[in-house]
């Protein structure tokens, strides 16, 4: 499972599974063995078939990752062959996949991987909702550069090196009572 692993609409997970999803070199969400624990875990709550699990997985981490089909179905097949799921009587013409006990015991034995490969979804789902502080970056540099440059300046001197210290302190007091 290497080179491409998300399909059209999902997208990478990088800077150890906290970080930043535009740009840079990116990480996995899952490994191989994470996302069958996953899966897996996903059909234990009701039966499904791979579009529903790539939707349901996309709908956790709030839209933010969806699976691709090339990753759910090879998952799905390795699950079925060695006994974790099995098909099951589905509408339509999809196949839909149940937990046998021999799933059930496997979960049941890696719950704490289970639990991290969860944990990593909401993640996702918490990030998404984050604002971008690049303006405010902007904002300090932008500071940083007029403070240098006035200080540089003729006839900038300790009266207005504390006037301007005063105002920085105003509004830093001012954005900590937002």
């Amino acid at each position: 499972m290497h080179g491409r692993d998300f399909g059209p609409r999902g997208r990478h997970f990088g800077r150890e599974h906290g970080g930043s999803f535009r740009g840079g070199r990116r990480g996995r969400v899952f490994d191989a063995s994470e996302l069958q624990l996953v899966v897996l875990d996903l059909i234990a709550e009701q039966n499904r078939h791979g579009y529903e699990l790539i939707r349901e997985i996309e709908s956790r981490s709030g839209g933010v990752y969806a699976p691709s089909p090339g990753m759910i179905y090879p998952t799905l097949s390795l699950l079925l062959e060695i006994g974790l799921i099995e098909e099951v009587e589905a509408e339509g013409a999809r196949k839909s996949f149940a937990i046998t006990e021999a799933g059930r015991a496997h979960l049941a034995d890696n719950q704490e991987p289970l639990k991290a490969a969860l944990a990593r979804i909401a993640v996702l789902a918490e990030a998404k909702d984050r604002a971008d502080p690049a303006p405010l970056r902007r904002a300090m540099g932008n500071l940083r550069q007029v403070l240098v440059a006035a200080a540089g300046k003729p006839g900038f001197d300790e009266k207005k090196i504390l006037q301007a210290a005063r105002l920085i302190d105003e509004v830093a007091g001012t954005i900590e009572r937002m």
